[in-house]
């Protein structure tokens, strides 16, 4: 059976695939950027628009991380102002369990849901560093492996006040005015180790019922956590090979939940570059690579593997001699980049082996181990790609991050959308009102309880 291909769009802000040289370049914070990505998304028929959030601005060697310099804007904001201006696009935004609390993340997502009509979708996430913690009153106090059992509590406390109100518990007899509800309409009462807490939610029930959820960790927990809570989970295997793989290990986890596997969405993270032949794209992927990695910083990418300081490095030179300091980081703080080396001592000596072989200097190592396209070509060779990657259960679908602010989107929404629509395998237009609908997911009133 041929499947249907989700696609969705990823606000890049600050991270390394945005392209901040380009002249085409915008503002990351001026609401007219975040508006101008989201219709393109709507205009392609997109499942949902995707912001990330950043609760701390990232340091490096003590001053603010250059991504950083335009701030972090508060999601639950943006997406209440998206809601305004969009009809049918889903509206997802990552918040964090780890210091937030569920009376308020709760209360805000059904509101958001209630403004949106329905399209509100919720990526939960953990928050992983000390660094963050101290811009709340409990920065980190949670030990690493205690991290999902929070996230876990939390998600499955706001469901419970999601579900304190059901369809009816509110009517109005207009000819008395008088208000009805039944008594315990909004009553919660929870406690675990984590939770103590118990009133009346006074939001009352949503259109969806409970915010899509998302979810985006690669490790064992993550998924085991994705498998039994999730809706939809991000990857960042967007190969076949690694996503077959990824695809085909979540999946097999959803049973010992009850859940089957058209109940959890495998969306990988994706760039794309296109060109007018597939020569083109190449030509302009390289071009672009290179925008994304300037000489310092490739230095600071280093830095945060060495633990160093090698400001007084030429990135046009070899790599250093010196190794990586093991332990915690004190160079790169609140990147969680830093986690993903594995090994430094291992990973330095990879590096070391490739930059010899291929006699890359430091920049021209940093552009060959990042900034990896996931889709290089004429739009027909992209779409042709897409759609082998879902039919083959790579994936079911993509969350595309554009390289530029706030156009990037454009040329894919104009040229590569309606190649997957004649193929058959992506939406004309919507045929439904909710973020829901549009993942082809059931309501929670019309599915057995979590």
């Amino acid at each position: 059976m041929t499947k249907q291909i989700h696609l969705a769009a990823h606000f890049p802000g600050v991270n390394n695939t945005t392209v901040w040289s380009d002249p085409r370049s915008g503002s990351q914070i001026e609401f007219a950027s975040f508006e101008r990505l989201a219709r393109t998304a709507e205009r392609a028929k997109f499942d949902f628009f995707f912001l990330a959030e950043g609760l701390r601005l990232r340091e490096q060697n003590g001053l603010i991380y250059d991504l950083d310099v335009v701030g972090r804007p508060d999601t639950f904001t943006v997406l209440a102002a998206l809601a305004a201006v969009t009809d049918r696009l889903g509206l997802t935004g990552t918040i964090n369990s780890t210091f937030n609390e569920p009376y308020e993340v709760a209360r805000q997502f059904a509101s958001l849901d209630h403004l949106s009509g329905g399209r509100a979708g919720w990526n939960v996430v953990t928050s992983w560093d000390a660094f963050t913690g101290e811009n709340f009153r409990r920065g980190g106090f949670l030990r690493q492996e205690d991290r999902y059992l929070r996230a876990e509590l939390f998600l499955r406390t706001a469901w419970e006040l999601f579900d304190s109100w059901r369809e009816g518990d509110v009517a109005a007899d207009k000819e008395s005015g008088v208000f009805l509800s039944r008594p315990d309409a909004g009553a919660f009462a929870h406690r675990d180790e984590h939770f103590d807490i118990a009133g009346r939610f006074n939001v009352p029930r949503a259109p969806q019922g409970r915010p899509v959820i998302l979810q985006a960790g690669d490790s064992d927990k993550g998924r085991e956590f994705a498998a039994a809570t999730a809706d939809a989970i991000f990857s960042r295997h967007g190969t076949l090979e690694a996503g077959q793989a990824f695809y085909a290990d979540v999946k097999r986890r959803l049973p010992r939940y009850g859940r089957t596997k058209d109940e959890l969405l495998v969306l990988p993270a994706a760039t794309f570059v296109l060109g007018d032949t597939d020569a083109d794209a190449q030509e302009r992927a390289r071009v672009i690579r290179h925008q994304q990695v300037s000489g310092q910083t490739a230095i600071r990418h280093l830095e945060q593997l060495w633990n160093r300081d090698l400001s007084a490095y030429d990135p046009d030179g070899p790599l250093p001699d010196v190794d990586p300091i093991v332990g915690e980081n004190t160079i790169a703080k609140g990147r969680a980049s830093t986690r993903m080396f594995g090994d430094p001592l291992e990973t330095a000596r990879r590096w070391r082996e490739l930059a010899e072989a291929k006699r890359l200097s430091i920049r021209e190592l940093v552009i060959e181990v990042t900034t990896r396209q996931t889709f290089i070509g004429a739009p027909a060779t992209v779409a042709e790609s897409i759609d082998d990657l879902v039919q083959r259960d790579a994936s079911d679908g993509f969350i595309l991050v554009p390289h530029l602010v706030p156009d990037g989107l454009d040329e894919f929404a104009d040229t590569v959308v309606p190649l997957l629509q004649e193929r058959g395998v992506f939406r004309a237009d919507y045929t439904g009102a909710t973020l829901r609908e549009h993942l082809g997911l059931a309501h929670p009133d019309r599915r057995p309880a979590a």
